[in-house]
């Protein structure tokens, strides 16, 4: 009806705020087409279009945040105090510094995009990586251009004010943030509680005489006030996430949700006003109440997963220690406060250090994605994620390695590869769909009792129960929890695999190209003989030295034979190693090198009828010699490719020695199998694109020193550590070297996952159909369709978990 011109005046105006959503309660500031509740929000809008960031406002689930009104200017100025500086910052080195944030508010994907955007709000802001599930945001910055305390006020002013406490810094914050859950699962139970015991003269049919009407009326008002908490309350994230989405013209999870409960709640409130029933006030609380505790449920679920992954399970890398002036493997999450690290050459620094010794060359490219080299010096900070560059360094360590950093450094998206795209708009594309095809159906059920069955009661609750019921939440959890659980199961079994998208690739596996030395071969367990000269004390000092620079698994074997020779503290000079060749270095006036023959200078071609693998010695040009190394095999070798065979996996072999064992290993791959001998690391990369060329899966096992490219190529790089310190950004995952025999085992299981999660989608859909099929005709109430909703999402992640277990114990045995 019209309203007459004369009343409008009278009639109040409702604007919400275009930034943070809310409404506009005092006055109302208009700017730009756009209402604003707050200068704050005026000021963000600002700040953002002048970036050219205004697409934060059409992203699904886009929902401003108000400034801080209590921030102040001199608020973070007690984070540029030196002492704060040096607990609070997560790395720097002298050019770029980076801090790892806690924001608390962050809170949908308009939020991830912004936070992910903020090199546009300041040009000295050089990244910034987002962890959603732990709401926590890696900023990289130029420390020289942009303050501590001016980061932290650049980002109070958009709204995401950085929840700081120096307690905190080992990792773990307060969880005061996270309650807001289970408050609003609380208040959504007691109003539940309350209302059904209110509701139980209804549900009984009690209280037919007149005196007893007004005692209806009154319960049915305290349904209502209860009611009123819930919806404005426990409700409010669903229809804050719904209207979002609306705004950006885009159907979300929650948008169908939404409808659901206000259309109970409506329905409920005409029955009341116009006494013609009861109401259901104790379905909505209920389906609120249920489907809280539903996503409690899978938060908390996640949040095990991530923690196993990051915490539990077993990183196998190994770095050298000195205990008591003897060199030993150690664990880099057995590494404590006080250790003396040794780091070789191309070996990660896995934990903050002082360097010990005299000065080191640190690439940096893991951390900061900048390839050039820094310099630094006796007694400066080294921190965790970089890489030496020259001669062995001794390294104190000051603080215990974060495994979860390390796994944050592997999946930074400097090293992310293309090969990670598989499937990522999946979810996206179901919500989508999903979300339009049970508003049709809802609708169509709505229309069919509304106007040709003539039941309007039953229409209104057809339409709400068919939202409710249907919800692709189980659909999306498939995947999601399948994966995390298996990444859990392989980091338990030796496995250590970069993120979820490598199980999805291993599944597709078909062709395995092995390395040789290192990975199929025992690296501490080999015959060494040096053949040549008598080599002089100084000599076997100089070339035991030179050797243990290199994390190399011949120099090993080297530094292993001649363990009966102390090597000098003496600093190389000229140091440098080329992948394929060897290395060299100048010792006091006298140039050492150790490699190929063609390195040194030699001629090693008479030599080529010897089985064993060789590395030459020369001296100030003169080849002294050369160690004749024969190598071991691992024991499970010849099982491990008969398993992949009888999986119909074709095996191959590439390998930078001489072609020593050529017929041995014929017999164990096959006659018609390709051997390759003698490939340099390039040689590597082209043979892993002319198989991917003719349309094979490849899965790339070696040892991460020379193949480097070719596990980067493949579509899984698998890096084998036998307790040295290979971790590196080109692999996909890192076994340790005992487990090998257990590679088809694996890769099995990477199958079956993705069987599990067809099956838990074909779960979902019969589940959905079968709910979808009695909401329709109106037989399901809204508060067993808000049961049945939580419980489906239950079901798959019981099941995922459950299945995947199984099909780990049964292929993985001890």
């Amino acid at each position: 009806m019209p309203v007459d011109p004369i009343f409008q005046p009278y009639i109040e105006t409702r604007h919400a705020c275009y930034h943070c959503g809310e409404e506009c309660k005092d006055e109302v500031i208009h700017s730009d087409d756009h209402d604003f509740c707050c200068d704050g929000c005026l000021l963000v809008y600002d700040i953002l279009k002048d970036n050219d960031l205004c697409r934060y406002y059409t992203i699904d689930g886009a929902q401003g945040i108000s400034p801080d009104t209590s921030f102040f200017k001199g608020k973070y100025d007690y984070l540029d105090l030196p002492e704060v500086i040096g607990k609070m910052i997560e790395f720097t080195d002298g050019q770029l510094t980076a801090v790892n944030w806690y924001f608390p508010k962050m809170h949908c994907s308009s939020c991830i995009w912004l936070l992910e955007h903020l090199y546009k709000l300041n040009p000295a802001l050089r990244s910034s990586v987002v962890n959603f599930p732990e709401k926590k945001v890696r900023i990289t910055f130029e420390a020289q251009h942009i303050s501590l305390s001016e980061l932290a006020s650049l980002l109070t002013r958009i709204g995401y004010e950085p929840y700081l406490s120096l307690n905190d810094l080992d990792g773990k914050h307060v969880g005061k943030w996270n309650r807001t859950r289970l408050y609003k699962i609380g208040i959504a139970g007691f109003a539940f509680g309350n209302i059904m015991m209110l509701s139980f003269p209804e549900y009984f049919h009690l209280g037919q005489s007149v005196s007893d009407q007004h005692l209806r009326l009154l319960f049915g008002l305290l349904n209502l006030g209860l009611s009123l908490p819930v919806l404005l309350y426990c409700a409010a994230d669903f229809f804050k996430s719904a209207w979002s989405a609306l705004k950006g013209r885009y159907l979300n999870i929650d948008a169908p949700i939404a409808l659901a409960l206000l259309s109970v709640f409506l329905i409920s409130l005409y029955q009341l006003i116009t006494q013609t029933g009861p109401g259901y006030f104790d379905s909505f609380a209920g389906a609120v109440f249920f489907m809280l505790i539903g996503r409690y449920f899978q938060d908390k679920t996640y949040a095990g997963i991530s923690f196993d992954r990051d915490y539990k399970s077993y990183f196998p890398i190994a770095v050298s220690v000195f205990n008591n002036g003897t060199e030993a493997r150690k664990p880099i999450t057995e590494l404590n406060e006080g250790d003396l690290m040794l780091v070789r050459n191309e070996e990660l620094i896995p934990a903050d250090a002082v360097l010990k010794s005299s000065r080191a060359l640190i690439d940096y490219s893991f951390v900061s994605g900048e390839a050039e080299p820094i310099e630094r010096k006796q007694g400066d900070t080294i921190y965790a994620g970089g890489k030496q560059k020259g001669v062995s360094i001794e390294l104190e360590v000051l603080r215990k390695v974060s495994q979860s950093y390390l796994t944050q450094l592997w999946n930074n998206e400097a090293f992310t590869k293309e090969k990670e795209n598989q499937d990522q708009t999946l979810a996206a594309r179901i919500n989508k769909y999903f979300s339009l095809a049970v508003l049709a159906i809802a609708v169509a059920a709505f229309l069919v009792w509304f106007f040709i069955l003539k039941n309007h009661e039953t229409a209104f609750l057809s339409f709400a129960t068919t939202l409710l019921v249907a919800c692709p939440c189980a659909l999306l959890l498939s995947s999601t929890f399948t994966n995390g659980n298996l990444l859990s199961l392989f980091g338990k079994n030796r496995l250590y695999p970069k993120n979820a998208h490598t199980i999805e690739r291993l599944s597709h596996i078909d062709t395995v190209v092995f390395d040789k030395t290192g990975t199929i071969t025992l690296p501490n367990e080999a015959d060494v003989e040096f053949i040549g000269k008598a080599l002089t004390q100084e000599e076997q000092v100089m070339i035991k030295t030179l050797a243990m620079q290199s994390s190399h698994p011949l120099s090993r074997m080297i530094v292993s034979h001649l363990s009966h020779i102390t090597a000098s503290r003496r600093t190389l000079t000229d140091f440098a190693e080329t992948g394929g060749h060897g290395m060299q270095a100048i010792w006091g006036k006298k140039h050492v090198k150790l490699g190929s023959a063609s390195w040194v200078g030699t001629d090693g071609s008479a030599l080529h009828g010897n089985i064993s693998s060789k590395v030459f010695v020369s001296v100030d040009g003169e080849t002294a010699g050369y160690f004749s190394m024969t190598s071991r095999y691992r024991p499970e070798l010849a099982d491990t490719i008969s398993a992949l065979h009888n999986a119909g996996i074709q095996t191959c072999l590439l390998s930078g020695d001489k072609p020593t064992d050529k017929v041995f290993l014929s017999g164990l791959f096959g006659k018609e199998a390709t051997l390759l001998f003698e490939q340099k690391p390039q040689q590597k990369l082209e043979f892993v694109k002319q198989l991917q060329a003719r349309g094979h899966h490849v899965l790339m096992v070696g040892d991460g020193l020379n193949d480097a490219g070719a596990l980067r190529q493949s579509h899984v790089g698998l890096a084998v550590s036998d307790d040295i310190n290979n971790f590196s950004p080109s692999c996909d995952a890192i076994l340790e070297g005992s487990r090998l025999a257990l590679l088809p085992a694996y890769i099995s299981l990477a199958k079956a996952g993705q069987r599990i999660i067809k099956q838990s989608f074909a779960i979902s859909l019969l589940y959905n159909v079968a709910g979808l099929s009695f909401a329709v005709t109106g037989a399901l109430s809204p508060v067993m369709a808000a049961i049945l909703m939580p419980l489906s999402s239950i079901t798959i992640v019981a099941f995922t978990t459950l299945s995947s277990n199984i099909a780990a114990r049964s292929r993985i045995k001890n």
